[in-house]
């Protein structure tokens, strides 16, 4: 029978203990916005909410999604993001695994700008400049083409790719498959792990995103995403609560609450990606234990 030595035990305990108190510190942020969204807003004025509602009350949210172009936003948002990252991962992959490919006559050069486009950027101006001469305003693809690929990810997933063994990719030739039947069946089943990871960070990227929209298409109301609705919301509450600041009581009713009204909006935007990680967590674990080649 295996016996647990005493030191060992009280460093078990000692390690749990401190994990579970990191995890504690790690949520307390997301608990007392949750509290916050769900405290009535006037009562929210005084203060003191941390771990639970003081007076319940849905009224910040219901005055939220009583905006009438919130679902319309939403809508976009969610197209933009899947369109975003299933366009951004395939052509982050097709770049990476071209600069993977020792026999690639440009790939020294074509790193070399990779790291400067990191440290160097063109600038707001320059930027929009080019998005107008492409005629890229007021349309769908200004949320898609700028950021296509990134630098910083191609990077990621270029070293990933390099570390696979030479032999998979030999073994591939030999049997007569192309780039393209190399890249897709035989390397992306392999880098789970790497794909899964860039596909959260493109999908949060555009899920996040609102000021292309407030630059580039905020005169096309079908174009709205969901950030830049809540941000003209937030907006209205603070333009609201300043000048109403001066008249604050316990009788006034419709006052606005910026406080509020950003908690229940963090919460928004929040809960689509917790819903979404749970299924790239399942492809972390399962991307770290598909096959490696045995030799």
């Amino acid at each position: 029978m295996k016996t647990i030595k005493l030191g060992d035990a009280a460093l078990s305990t000692i390690l749990y203990t401190g994990l579970t108190l990191f995890s504690l510190f790690t949520l307390y942020p997301f608990i007392n916005i949750l509290a916050v969204s769900l405290n009535d807003k006037i009562d929210t004025i005084r203060g003191g909410i941390y771990l639970w509602p003081r007076v319940w009350s849905t009224q910040n949210y219901a005055e939220i999604f009583a905006n009438p172009h919130l679902f319309g936003a939403f809508l976009m948002s969610v197209l933009r993001t899947v369109v975003g990252t299933a366009l951004g991962i395939l052509c982050t992959a097709l770049f990476a695994y071209a600069l993977s490919t020792k026999e690639f006559m440009y790939r020294k050069l074509l790193n070399g700008m990779l790291v400067v486009t990191l440290y160097v950027n063109g600038g707001l101006i320059p930027t929009y400049l080019l998005i107008k001469n492409l005629e890229l305003m007021n349309t769908f693809w200004v949320y898609i083409l700028p950021l296509l690929v990134s630098g910083f990810y191609i990077i990621i997933m270029r070293s990933y790719f390099e570390t696979l063994p030479e032999g998979l990719i030999e073994s591939a030739k030999i049997d007569g498959a192309g780039h393209f039947q190399t890249l897709f069946r035989i390397v992306m089943p392999v880098s789970l792990p790497v794909l899964a990871t860039i596909t959260l960070f493109v999908a949060v990227l555009h899920w996040n995103s609102w000021f292309d929209n407030f630059l580039y298409t905020s005169r096309e109301q079908n174009l709205s995403l969901l950030q830049y609705e809540l941000m003209k919301i937030l907006l209205s509450a603070m333009n609201q609560s300043a000048g109403q600041q001066a008249h604050i009581d316990e009788s006034t009713i419709n006052i606005a609450n910026p406080q509020s009204v950003r908690s229940a909006m963090t919460i928004i935007v929040t809960v689509p990606i917790l819903l979404v990680y749970p299924f790239l967590q399942r492809y972390f674990v399962k991307g770290m234990t598909v096959g490696a080649m045995k030799e």
